[in-house]
């Protein structure tokens, strides 16, 4: 019971983290103000919770192009951390490397599951037409995964079905995901 509270715990609190850290590489690479005078609310919340782990990291890990290399790092240490102390409670029942391959997948899977919360925030947000900044955020957050669908999906009585349409497509991808990983861990057991 106490292992099953402790990850939890663990898994929430580190997700936050993790999420954070994924979502100011977005942000950074869709060119998204976060500072304070930016008027962004959100660019201080990453910030603080962030700043600690990226910022040193950025000292030795330099971006390439667009993308913060150092908030990729820090997320994938951030699910090697989880892995690594679940696996030394629960004892070891797989290998080092099977740690680092879920550390992997567990960043997959968490960009795939924050893509899907702010794709439901944002279909929520449009239906109440509102005109806020967290809205003008979703959208720039959720534009560039939408623009395919919405060039294959046509409007339905002028409804945008492609919020739907993704959301179904990422459930998918997370259901291929979870295969691959379980595939890569049967491969990994067996060497």
């Amino acid at each position: 019971m106490l292992y099953e509270i402790f990850s939890l715990l663990l898994e929430v609190s580190v997700g936050l983290l993790t999420g954070t850290c994924l979502l100011r590489l977005y942000m950074q690479y869709q060119r998204i103000p976060m500072s304070a005078r930016s008027g962004n609310p959100m660019g201080r919340f990453i910030f603080a919770l962030t700043d600690w782990v990226v910022l040193p990291l950025r000292r030795v890990v330099p971006s390439v192009g667009r993308w913060d290399m150092a908030s990729l790092l820090a997320a994938y240490l951030l699910q090697l951390a989880e892995f690594s102390l679940l696996w030394l409670l629960a004892g070891p029942k797989v290998s080092v490397a099977s740690i680092a391959v879920l550390a992997a997948f567990g960043i997959v899977r968490m960009a795939i599951t924050g893509l899907v919360m702010l794709v439901i925030a944002y279909s929520v947000l449009s239906w109440v037409q509102t005109q806020s900044f967290v809205a003008d955020l979703l959208d720039r957050l959720v534009s560039p995964a939408l623009s395919p669908v919405r060039r294959m999906v046509p409007l339905v009585g002028g409804v945008d079905l492609s919020p739907l349409v993704l959301l179904v497509l990422l459930q998918i991808a997370l259901i291929v995901l979870g295969k691959l990983q379980g595939v890569a861990l049967l491969a990994l057991t067996a060497y």
